[in-house]
């Protein structure tokens, strides 16, 4: 609020709007500080809305239809500030930008390609719950089942600063469908995440770039199979390789490959920074493979665990459908708290 208020004194002055470069920033900064009070305002008014609503109750007496009323506009407000709560823990530089999925098998032939497939459905089905659209980016099937890898592009509001709680390793246990013995089997799968980076706020040289292209893999109709239309982009400096199949179009398969790049270049420089950060700290790194976020049991008894917040459930098959909501929520406080923890230190 007090930032917004300075804004609008500087733009009192009558020199002010002469400056049109000086205006833009004005009217992008103001816009935004808008915004963010925006749900501020919207609970004021409510509030002054219920607390009318239960002077009225009170003389009407209890039992009648504007106490109902107020105690609806009470759960309204509850909810209101649930989400506003929610809202403050996504405090990251891009927490409200879209999120890029990659999902991996872990050893384990078949078993571990169709646990991959069961979560890239799992995050699909979250997505579609929230609102947000989702993108399939690249594709490799397995052999016989599941997938040997998957990228997808989650887009809408605060996708990543949701998505990021599912970054590690996941663990499945079960009886497998593939074994005829009925044996229970443990299968594990990678699934990383990333922001999505405006191109604007990366860019790549040309020269560091070894694009190649081939016929895609799998099913994908005539077109696909037969042309070269799948792209393969390393890059020089570090090594990554992204790759880009899903489209007929080599053009559109390329924009996509580097929106991956851009991505993958930017965390790679994130993680330097924390590295760097944690040796000043004196701290150990988490190796990332080796950490078990969450295991989800089907047998001998139902149960999904997330190992770093504790939360737990035994509604397996609700969270395969996508309700993963109290996981990531449960995240999102127990990082605000590491990084108090870590900046008091």
């Amino acid at each position: 609020m007090k930032q917004l208020n300075r804004l609008e004194e500087q733009a009192a002055e009558p020199s002010f709007w002469e400056d049109g470069g000086r205006v833009q920033e004005y009217l992008k900064k103001s816009g935004a500080l808008k915004e963010q009070l925006r749900p501020l305002r919207e609970l004021e008014q409510l509030l002054e809305e219920a607390e009318v609503l239960l002077e009225l109750a009170e003389e009407e007496g209890e039992g009648g239809e504007l106490t109902e009323e107020a105690a609806r506009q009470l759960q309204l407000i509850a909810r209101k500030l649930d989400r506003l709560e929610l809202e403050t823990l996504f405090s990251g530089k891009h927490d409200h930008s879209n999120a890029i999925v990659s999902l991996h098998p872990g050893a384990g032939g078949v078993e571990s390609q169709d646990w991959a497939e069961m979560l890239l459905r799992m995050y699909s089905r979250w997505a579609e719950k929230k609102g947000l659209e989702v993108e399939l980016l690249d594709l490799l099937p397995g052999d016989e089942a599941g997938i040997k890898s998957a990228t997808l592009l989650v887009k809408g509001p605060s996708a990543y600063g949701y998505l990021q709680s599912e970054k590690g390793v996941h663990r499945l246990i079960r009886i497998s469908p593939f074994d005829a013995a009925r044996r229970r089997h443990t299968s594990f799968a990678s699934v990383d995440v990333i922001p999505e980076v405006p191109e604007e706020e990366w860019t790549i040289n040309p020269e560091d770039l070894k694009i190649d292209t081939f016929r895609a893999s799998g099913a994908g109709g005539q077109h696909v199979n037969k042309t070269d239309s799948a792209v393969r982009i390393t890059h020089i400096p570090t090594g990554i390789v992204v790759t880009c199949q899903r489209d007929r179009s080599q053009h559109h398969n390329r924009q996509q490959a580097m929106r991956i790049l851009r991505a993958r270049l930017a965390e790679l420089q994130r993680q330097a920074q924390e590295k760097e950060l944690n040796a000043l700290r004196g701290e150990q790194m988490e190796i990332a493979w080796g950490s078990q976020i969450r295991t989800y049991v089907f047998h001998p008894f139902t149960l999904v665990k997330d190992h770093r917040t504790g939360v737990e459930t035994g509604q397996v098959e609700a969270v395969m459908n996508g309700e993963l909501d109290q996981f990531m929520e449960a995240f999102l406080i127990w990082q605000a708290r590491n990084r108090g923890r870590q900046n008091a230190h």
